[in-house]
């Protein structure tokens, strides 16, 4: 039987915030901040690219009440960049790498019961290494990324992580949904299909936030 916290303590927790970068994604995450008796949330959309994701981040963990303590998701779209990869498969990464050519992997360390459960739901999950951009990639650096390491890339999850992380200690994560590929291109034809099936999945994953959210509260063993 899973457990789950007691009300009290869910209540008195900071809600968890989901960051976005489009009004798009943040439609999809639509529902996300009902308030229940299992898990609040607050879907921060950040604007795109890895500038505005910090700022937004760092004024809203140091600035909003209630939420300076706050763990945080970086989600939306992404480009898969390892062969066999489709719309609608996601991503969750390991680690983060900034587009900056120097700096750390930020590893992901609470990950597990993601990957988990959204592979319950049937969908197809990538782990590994989420690279960061300050632009669209296309082409040949999107198999250069892939040759270093990365199984994908996005625009805000490295810059979401590490700015949440500077404001002060918290559990992070970041979950993609794959919008174009190998193959599968954004300026190709079909994109709109691909575009529609990342919508619908971004949309149904949002159980498994708060299922990870639930699970940070509950006692370590």
């Amino acid at each position: 039987m899973a457990l789950t916290p007691p009300t009290s303590l869910l209540e008195a927790e900071p809600p968890l915030v989901v960051a976005c970068a489009l009004g798009i994604e943040k439609f999809a995450l639509r529902g996300l901040q009902r308030t229940g008796t299992t898990a609040r949330a607050v879907v921060l959309r950040t604007g795109m690219g890895p500038d505005a994701a910090r700022r937004a981040v760092t004024e809203a963990l140091r600035e909003r009440p209630g939420l300076g303590g706050s763990p945080v998701v970086a989600t939306g779209f992404c480009a898969g960049l390892a062969p066999g990869m489709r719309p609608g498969d996601v991503v969750v990464a390991d680690a983060t790498r900034d587009h900056r050519p120097c700096g750390d992997d930020l590893v992901c360390e609470t990950n597990a019961l993601l990957v988990r459960s959204l592979r319950a739901r049937g969908l197809r999950v990538h782990t590994g290494l989420l690279r960061g951009s300050d632009h669209v990639v296309r082409g040949s650096e999107r198999a250069a990324l892939h040759a270093d390491g990365a199984v994908a890339v996005d625009m805000e999850s490295a810059a979401t992580l590490r700015a949440a992380l500077a404001v002060g200690p918290r559990p992070v994560a970041a979950v993609r949904v794959v919008v174009d590929a190998p193959g599968h291109e954004l300026v190709r034809i079909g994109t709109v299909r691909g575009g529609i099936s990342a919508f619908r999945v971004l949309h149904a994953v949002r159980p498994v936030f708060f299922q990870w959210h639930r699970s940070l509260l509950l006692p370590r063993r």
